[in-house]
C-alpha cells in the first residue's frame, strides 16, 4: 500500500502527517518550538529546532502507523513563508533565522524603494516593500551584520532548509520563493534587477522549481535520522497559505478561500498574472504550475471577535463554562439572534492598524453609531459584520484586477462559524463551503507529493478526487440588499477617519 508524507513548518510547530491515497489522514503529529525576541519587535527561530522536530514527528508517524516505509511515495513540504536562513559554504547555519513577523527592517524598506524606486519595485516583485518579506532582512544582515553576509553561501527559506537537511539539494519553489521580493513574478523567475541592486549574488539562490516537481531524494543520513527509506522522493511543496489552497481545493480560476483565524486571509487562482499597482494585496506565483494567486491579508479578522470575548463577554465565557461549549458557541448564538446591521451599529477591524486593502499602520478599531440602545449582542454581530465588510473589501480589489470570485471556501476558526459564513455569502455574493479535510497545509503538499509521484495526473484533477465539500451556504440577497447599504457606510468610515487615525498616532499615551 502506498501512502504520502506532508510536513508542515509553522510558527509555533511543525506538523507531520502521513495520508493514503484516498487523503485520510492515518497518522499525525505536531511538535513545537520556542520563538525568540531579542528586541522589541524583533522574531527569530532556530532552524535547528524545525529540523529536529521534524525528524522526530517523522518518526512518530511512521511508528504510530506501523507502515513499511517503502510504501511512501512522496514527501511535499509546506511552511511559514518570508523567514530569512543563512548558511555558510558548508552548509552550517550562520544566525537564527528571522521570520516573517519580524518588524526590524523599516529602514531597508526604504532603501529598497530608494534603490529600485516603488513603482518599479511593485511591477516586478508583484509587491511593495515590507518589513515582513525576505529582501529587507537579506539587506539589513548586509547593512548590520557585514560579518555574518560576508560568510553567507546559502539563502533559504524555512521550509527549503528541511528540503536541504532530507536531500542535500538547494532548492526552492514558486510559491514561497514569490514572497522573497526577489522574483520577477510575471516571469516566474530570479530577477537580475533586482539581485544586482540589491548585491545578491544568485548562486546563493536555490534552484526554482514548479510545486509539484521533484525537487531531490531523501539521503542515507537523512533517513537514518527520520525512518524515511533513503531515496524518496521529495516534490517542490508550497508555502503555507498556497498549501492551503491546493489542500482546500482551490486550484481554478473563479476559486478561493477566505480564513479567519487571527488574521484574514483571502486566497484567489488566476490564470493569468494580475498586479495592484497600489499594493493593496499581494500577487504570488501558485503551487498550480503555470497559474499565479491573488491574496489578502487583513490583520484584527478573528483577533477582533476574540478581543471582545476577552473584554466584555464574561458572561458569555462562564455561559459556556456550564454548558461544556466553546464560548465562540454561545456568542454566536447571541450574534444569530440580531438583524443584519447590528442595529445600526458599525465596527471597523483595524486593531493591529492594517494591511489589505489599506496599508496603513495608524488606523485603529471603531464602533461607529453605539447608542444605549445596544447590548453586547449588537457588538458580537457588528464584529463579525465588520470583519466581513473587511473581506469584501478585498474581494472587491480582486475584482478591479479582473480576479473574479464565483465559489469561496471558509477556513479557519471562524470559518466553523455558521452564522459567519452566511453573511460571507451574502456579501460576496456566492455560495461559501467547508471541506472534510481539516489538515491544512500539509494535506495540500501531499497531494503535491502525489502529482510528483506519478499517482495523480495533475493538480487540479487530485483536488477534484480528494477534497471533498461539507456544507454549503448559500447567499441571500434580501440580506444582501441591507449589506450593501451598511457597506457603503463601512468604506466612508475610513476615509473620514484616515487624518483623525493618524492624529491619533500623535498624542500621548
Amino acid at each position: 500500500m502506498q501512502y504520502l508524507l506532508g510536513v508542515d513548518l509553522g510558527t509555533s510547530g511543525t506538523k507531520t502527517v502521513l495520508f493514503d491515497l484516498a487523503g485520510n489522514a492515518i497518522s499525525s503529529k505536531t511538535i513545537e518550538y520556542p520563538l525568540y525576541q531579542p528586541a522589541n519587535g524583533w522574531a527569530e527561530q532556530d532552524p535547528s529546532d524545525w529540523w529536529n522536530a521534524t525528524c522526530n514527528g517523522i518518526k512518530y508517524v511512521v511508528n504510530e502507523s506501523g507502515i513499511d516505509t517503502s510504501g511512501i511515495a512522496g514527501i511535499g513540504l509546506s511552511g511559514q513563508m518570508h523567514g530569512l536562513v543563512m548558511l555558510d559554504k558548508n552548509g552550517i547555519i550562520l544566525r537564527n533565522s528571522i521570520i516573517w513577523c519580524d518588524q526590524r527592517t523599516d529602514n531597508e524598506c526604504q532603501q529598497m524603494n530608494k534603490i529600485i524606486g516603488e513603482k518599479r519595485l511593485i511591477e516586478i516583485t508583484a509587491n511593495p516593500a515590507l518589513t515582513g518579506f525576505t529582501a529587507s532582512k537579506i539587506l539589513w544582515v548586509q547593512n548590520n551584520e557585514p560579518e555574518v553576509y560576508e560568510k553567507c553561501a546559502h539563502i533559504l527559506l524555512p521550509k527549503d532548509y528541511i528540503r536541504y537537511m532530507l536531500t542535500g539539494e538547494f532548492a526552492t519553489e514558486m510559491s514561497d520563493a514569490s514572497g522573497m521580493q526577489l522574483m520577477d513574478i510575471p516571469n516566474r523567475c530570479w530577477s537580475d534587477e533586482i539581485l544586482y541592486k540589491f548585491n545578491i549574488d544568485k548562486s546563493m539562490l536555490g534552484k526554482i522549481y514548479e510545486s509539484p516537481d521533484i525537487t531531490g531524494k531523501v539521503h542515507r543520513r537523512a533517513a537514518d535520522l527520520t525512518g524515511l527509506r533513503e531515496g524518496t522522493i521529495v516534490v517542490g511543496g508550497a508555502a503555507d497559505n498556497s498549501a492551503a489552497a491546493v489542500g482546500t481545493g482551490v486550484v481554478r480560476a473563479g476559486n478561493a478561500f477566505t480564513t479567519i483565524g487571527t488574521s484574514g486571509v483571502i486566497y484567489a487562482i488566476s490564470d493569468e498574472v494580475s498586479i495592484d499597482i497600489k499594493g493593496r494585496v499581494h500577487t504570488f506565483c501558485s503551487a498550480v504550475p503555470g497559474k499565479w494567486t491573488v491574496m489578502s491579508c487583513t490583520l484584527g479578522a478573528g483577533l477582533s471577535l476574540k478581543w471582545l470575548r476577552d473584554t466584555c463577554c464574561s458572561e458569555e465565557m462562564m455561559e459556556a463554562e456550564k454548558l461544556g461549549v466553546d464560548p465562540y458557541v454561545v456568542m454566536n448564538t447571541l450574534a444569530e439572534k440580531i438583524m443584519p446591521g447590528a442595529g445600526g451599529l458599525v465596527y471597523l477591524p483595524y486593531l493591529m492598524g492594517e494591511r489589505s486593502p489599506h496599508p496603513d499602520p495608524y488606523c485603529r478599531g471603531v464602533f461607529f453609531g453605539l447608542s444605549a440602545s445596544h447590548n453586547r449582542a449588537n457588538m458580537i454581530r457588528a464584529v463579525m459584520e465588520g470583519v466581513a465588510f473587511s473581506q469584501l473589501e478585498c474581494v472587491d480589489v480582486f475584482k478591479e484586477m479582473r480576479v473574479n470570485v464565483e465559489e469561496m471556501i471558509a477556513c479557519g476558526g471562524g470559518g466553523r462559524s455558521p452564522v459567519w459564513r452566511q453573511m460571507l455569502a451574502d456579501m460576496y455574493g456566492c455560495p461559501v463551503s467547508t471541506i472534510k479535510a481539516d489538515e491544512g497545509p500539509a494535506f495540500g503538499v501531499a497531494i503535491l507529493a502525489g502529482v510528483g509521484a506519478g499517482i495523480y495526473d495533475s493538480v487540479e484533477n487530485a483536488c477534484d478526487n480528494l477534497v471533498i465539500k461539507n456544507s454549503i451556504q448559500k447567499p441571500n440577497l434580501s440580506t444582501r440588499k441591507v449589506y450593501d447599504e451598511y457597506y457603503q457606510l463601512y468604506k466612508k468610515l475610513y476615509v473620514d477617519l484616515e487624518g483623525s487615525f493618524k492624529y491619533l498616532s500623535k498624542l500621548p499615551k
